[in-house]
C-alpha cells in the first residue's frame, strides 16, 4: 500500500487578504511557489485545498469525490447565484434540476437567441449611427438584458430597463467586494428576485402565459426530484440564472471589442464571416481574458489521490483562470493567438472558463453555449457589419478586480454600418 504524501502547505494563519490583494493572479502566484497544482491553504477561516491544471480539473468534477452543497461562499450565493440553486445541488437532485436547463438549450432554442441577438444588434447599430461616442461595455449589457429577457419568457416594459440593468449587473459585480458595494448586490439580489418571483405567480395563476420553452415557462412549472413544484423564489432563482449569466455576456464583449482594437491582424481574418474563425477568436478572448476566477466543491468522502490525502468535508476550490493560463496545457499562453486551436485540442478539463467537465453529470455551465452563440453574434457585428473610430483611452485592465473590465470600458467614436 503506497505511503500519503504530504501536500503542499501555504505557511501562516489565513491567506483571504492576500487573495483579495492578488485577484485572479493569487491561486497561480502560490502554485508557482510552491512548484504544485495541488497546495493547502487557509482561507475564510477554513482550510482550503486548491487544484489547477486539467488532470486536477478532470478529479475536481468528479462527482463521487466532490458535492457542491455548503461549498458555495455564502456571499456569493447572497449576490452571483442566489440561494438553492443548481449550482448548490448534488446527485438525482442536481440531475433532474440540471434536465430543466438543458431543455432550454435544444437546436431550435439556440437558433431563436442567435436571431434575437442579431435582431437586438440591429436594433443597437441604429442607436449608435446617431451618436458621437458610446461605452461599449454599457450599451452590451442593456443589449443583453433586452435578449435575456426576450428569450427567457420574462416581460420587460421599456420604463424598467435602466432600473434591471443596473441591478442585474450587481449580481456579477460584487460578489468580491466588501462593505457598502456588497451590501448593493445583496439589495439588488433580493430586488431581482421579488420581481421575477412575482411574474412566475402570475404565470402560476394564468395571468401570464410565456411561450412554452422559455425558462419562464419551464421553471414555472419545473418539478424536484420528489415531484414537488420549485418555490417561487427558487423558481426566481433559477430565471435568474439564465438572465444574469447572458448580461454578463457584456464582460466578453468589452474584451472581444479589446481584442479587436489591440490585435487588428486577427481582426482582418474574420472578414470571410467564417464560422470557424469567428468561433476561434471567440474561444480565445474567453482562454486569455479574465472571467470567473474559480469555482468550489467540498470533498465527499475521505479518498486519495495522487498520494495526497482528501479529508470528507474539506473545501476544495478549482483554478479556473490559471488553468486556461497554464504552459503546460498552452503555447506561449499569454499571447492572443486563435489559430492555436487548429493545432491544440480542446477538452472538458483544459479550456475551463465557466467550468469543466459534463454538461449533466458534473456542473459545468448549461450557459456555455448560449454564451458562445451570442459571442459569435457579437463578434460578427463588431468585425464585419460596423466600422469605427478608437479614441484615446485607458485599455488596460487589472487582474486583481473581480469581474476584471477594461478601465475605459471600450469607448468607440463614429460608429458607422459596413456597406
Amino acid at each position: 500500500m503506497r505511503e500519503t504524501k504530504s501536500m503542499p502547505k501555504l505557511e501562516g494563519k489565513d491567506h483571504t487578504a492576500s487573495m483579495l490583494r492578488e485577484g485572479y493572479q493569487f491561486l497561480r502566484n502560490r502554485r508557482r511557489g510552491l512548484h504544485s497544482n495541488v497546495f493547502e491553504t487557509h482561507l475564510l477561516g477554513e482550510q482550503v485545498i486548491c487544484l489547477s491544471g486539467a488532470k486536477e480539473a478532470e478529479l475536481f468534477y468528479d462527482t463521487d469525490k466532490f458535492i457542491r452543497k455548503g461549498a458555495a461562499p455564502k456571499r456569493v450565493q447572497q449576490t452571483l447565484l442566489g440561494e438553492k440553486g443548481v449550482q448548490t445541488l448534488d446527485g438525482e437532485a442536481h440531475c433532474v434540476r440540471k434536465e430543466a436547463f438543458m431543455s432550454l438549450m435544444g437546436p431550435e432554442q439556440i437558433q431563436q437567441l442567435k436571431e434575437m441577438a442579431a435582431g437586438q444588434w440591429e436594433r443597437k447599430l441604429r442607436d449608435w449611427e446617431q451618436q458621437g461616442e458610446v461605452n461599449l461595455y454599457e450599451e452590451a449589457q442593456e443589449l443583453l438584458l433586452r435578449l435575456a429577457c426576450q428569450w427567457a419568457g420574462v416581460p420587460l416594459k421599456e420604463k424598467e430597463i435602466k432600473e434591471k440593468q443596473e441591478a442585474i449587473v450587481q449580481l456579477f459585480e460584487t460578489p468580491a467586494t466588501l462593505g457598502y458595494t456588497h451590501w448593493k448586490g445583496k439589495k439588488a439580489r433580493e430586488e431581482m428576485e421579488e420581481w421575477i418571483g412575482g411574474l412566475i405567480k402570475s404565470v402560476r395563476k394564468g395571468d401570464l402565459i410565456p411561450f412554452e420553452g422559455t425558462a419562464m415557462h419551464v421553471f414555472s412549472f419545473h418539478r424536484d426530484e420528489k415531484g414537488k413544484l420549485l418555490s417561487e423564489k427558487i423558481a426566481a432563482v433559477e430565471v435568474l440564472n439564465i438572465v444574469r449569466p447572458i448580461v454578463a455576456i457584456a464582460i466578453y464583449i468589452a474584451f472581444t471589442g479589446h481584442a479587436l482594437i489591440q490585435h487588428p491582424e486577427e481582426a482582418k481574418k474574420l472578414s470571410s464571416g467564417k464560422e470557424k474563425d469567428l468561433q476561434d477568436f471567440v474561444q480565445e478572448v474567453r482562454r486569455l481574458y479574465p472571467f470567473f476566477p474559480f469555482n468550489a466543491a467540498r470533498v465527499k468522502e475521505n479518498f486519495k489521490w495522487e498520494d495526497y490525502e482528501f479529508k470528507k468535508g474539506t473545501l476544495t476550490i478549482l483554478d479556473f483562470y490559471g488553468t486556461n493560463h497554464d504552459p503546460k496545457l498552452w503555447n506561449n499562453p499569454e499571447v492572443f493567438n486563435p489559430s492555436r486551436f487548429a493545432e491544440e485540442s480542446i477538452t472538458p478539463y483544459n479550456l475551463i472558463p465557466q467550468g469543466g467537465g459534463d454538461y449533466i453529470q458534473n456542473h459545468r455551465c448549461a450557459g456555455e453555449w448560449v454564451t458562445l452563440e451570442v459571442m459569435k453574434v457579437s463578434l460578427d457585428y463588431l468585425a464585419n457589419r460596423m466600422t469605427f473610430e478608437v479614441p484615446a483611452q485607458d485599455l488596460s485592465y487589472s487582474l486583481v478586480d473581480i469581474p476584471s473590465i477594461p478601465k475605459s470600458e471600450v469607448i468607440l467614436k463614429h460608429v458607422k454600418r459596413k456597406n
